[in-house]
């Protein structure tokens, strides 16, 4: 086995938004805050947020969210008879190996291939948050209802991040860390966090490095 590493940054192209879980309700302050390290006070891209992402991504390129009913995708669908293909098989399994699998026949793929590290913030001086309001329209009237803020990382912030790939025997090293790379290109063309249909979480992956 040997253990691969792909080092870069993430570059915010809009507002970025993942929630901190802040329980807490503040007279005048902001009802969505983003999560922050609790000893900088610095936000930062939780490594299972873009992991999740990346999965996520990846399974509706290769068409199997419908096989799975919405469900991560898991070795027991294999056995669908889309996968006498053998090209979607292999992209299957692939991504099986890399992102792992519970339950019957998981054994068979060995441990899971991919570990997603938190990403940290590069301090570059800019600003880390911005407040933005968001609101309901109504449709007879035209008038804002509901206005809540919500936090953001501002655009053009950045952040560090780090993907360990392990490759055992019998693995084809080349597709597993090409689908890795398509997963960073389709979060590139959606978005990363939360309200991305309002434009938020658009960014770019750049000085990518596999070590």
């Amino acid at each position: 086995m040997k253990i691969l590493t792909l080092n870069g940054q993430i570059k915010l192209l809009s507002g970025l938004h993942i929630g901190g879980g802040d329980d807490t309700m503040k007279i005048g302050g902001i009802d969505n805050q983003v999560i922050k390290d609790i000893n900088t006070n610095k936000p930062y891209i939780p490594g299972s947020s873009l992991k999740g992402k990346i999965r996520s991504l990846l399974e509706w390129n290769y068409g199997l969210v419908g096989i799975s009913d919405g469900k991560p995708f898991s070795p027991k669908f294999l056995k669908d008879a889309v996968f006498n293909d053998q090209t979607k098989k292999t992209n299957a399994t692939n991504l099986i190996k890399i992102f792992g699998a519970s339950g019957e026949d998981a054994e068979d793929f060995g441990i899971t291939r991919i570990s997603v590290g938190d990403c940290s913030l590069i301090d570059e001086g800019l600003k880390t948050s911005e407040a933005k309001y968001e609101n309901v329209i109504d449709r007879k009237s035209g008038t804002a209802q509901y206005p809540r803020q919500t936090e953001r990382v501002p655009a053009g912030v950045k952040f560090n991040f780090n993907i360990k790939l392990k490759v055992l025997d019998g693995d084809d090293e080349k597709a597993l860390k090409d689908m890795v790379e398509l997963g960073l290109s389709l979060v590139e063309n959606d978005y990363l966090g939360g309200n991305g249909s309002r434009g938020y979480g658009r960014v770019t992956f750049t000085n990518k490095e596999w070590k």
